[in-house]
């Protein structure tokens, strides 16, 4: 009497929804049931949720709806969902019922999410894999190479969402550039459902579907991206240096103690979410090497002529010099709309270097 399938819904515009979602639905005969089993549910009333969200400490937990629910609430933002109908026998599909029930309890409903290895994805594809007898084989169906930034920004940029790719690249260390495992590229929806339709000569889906038909939507983000403000910026001081720098200096030092100010702000997050955090991919971050803390310190100093004050301006034209060269050889990808911004950094260092 139990029929058990995947489900797998398209992206939505907020960065929340961006890479999609999976769910299991049971459709039980017997008792006329038809509930959806969705591992991606936490709740915003949660005490002190922004800062377990920040920290990487926020519980998500598995959640049951109604199937139309939880359908209707796709179909309204125009988010599609492909069924794939699996191959269980009466004995599995009974074990993964009786699992899902009591992992509703509210002793075991909850865990530690992870967006890159615990998340609403991985996390039914190891009950599968669990449930199933033998486990099926599943391949990788995006190039070996590829890395998990990249697999990131295919949907940023199918998204269309430069300054949340921006956000992300900044947030995200080192360890995002690590090549992905077969397992690991399973952390996005999409790529699950693939590998599972790649499975079925191992006997795991039956049929694929799609629910609903999706409206086709033009997106329209302007014309600001990252690149062109960061650039728009940099323009602006050179320009306020030659024509203004006699006539409106106060306002150029604001700007410039701004500028530091706000740079040595996002270092003190960086460091933050390297070692104050749970999150595994954002510590070894190569943007410390611009965002550097001690900016933060340097804005409160911005027109003093002191010695160590001029020391620190050369030493931060001179670093953003090395980090210029060296761009293509770290062993982090940076956004590209940071080099307006180093540059932007380096010049301004170098101006206040050179009139102490």
């Amino acid at each position: 009497e139990l029929r058990v399938s995947l489900l797998t819904c398209s992206p939505g515009d907020e960065l929340y929804s961006l890479f999609g979602h999976t769910a299991i639905r049971i459709t039980d005969s017997s008792s006329a049931s038809d509930v959806v089993y969705n591992y991606g549910t936490f709740n915003f009333d949660d005490k002190n949720f922004y800062l377990k969200f920040v920290r990487g400490k926020l519980n998500y937990f598995v959640s049951a709806d109604n199937f139309e629910e939880f359908k209707y609430q796709y179909q309204v933002t125009n988010r599609g969902i492909t069924e794939q109908l699996l191959l269980l026998s009466s004995a599995e599909k009974i074990a993964l019922q009786d699992f899902l029930k009591d992992n509703l309890k509210e002793e075991n409903k909850f865990y530690q999410y992870d967006f890159f290895f615990n998340n609403c994805t991985t996390k039914i594809r190891d009950i599968l894999l669990k449930m199933k007898s033998p486990p099926p084989h599943l391949p990788a169906v995006m190039p070996t190479t590829t890395r998990f930034r990249q697999a990131i920004h295919a949907y940023l940029d199918k998204g269309q969402q430069p300054w949340s790719k921006l956000g992300i690249d900044i947030l995200l260390g080192a360890r995002t550039d690590r090549v992905m495992t077969a397992a690991d590229q399973q952390f996005l929806p999409d790529n699950l459902m693939k590998s599972l339709d790649s499975s079925r000569s191992n006997g795991m889906v039956l049929s694929s579907q799609n629910l609903y038909p999706l409206q086709q939507i033009e997106k329209n983000t302007g014309w600001l991206s990252p690149i062109v403000f960061f650039a728009l910026w940099l323009l602006l001081m050179v320009v306020l240096q030659i024509t203004a720098k006699k006539k409106w200096p106060v306002l150029i030092g604001g700007l410039d103690g701004l500028l530091f100010f706000l740079t040595g702000f996002f270092g003190i997050v960086l460091i933050f979410m390297w070692v104050g955090t749970d999150h595994s991919m954002t510590k070894n971050n190569y943007n410390l090497l611009w965002a550097l803390p001690t900016h933060f310190l340097i804005s409160f100093f911005i027109n003093s002529k002191k010695k160590w004050v001029k020391m620190y301006w050369l030493f931060t034209s001179l670093a953003g010099i090395l980090l210029l060269t060296a761009w293509n050889f770290l062993p982090q990808q940076l956004n590209i709309a940071l080099i307006s911004f180093v540059i932007l950094l380096t010049y301004r260092a170098f101006i206040r270097y050179k009139n102490i």
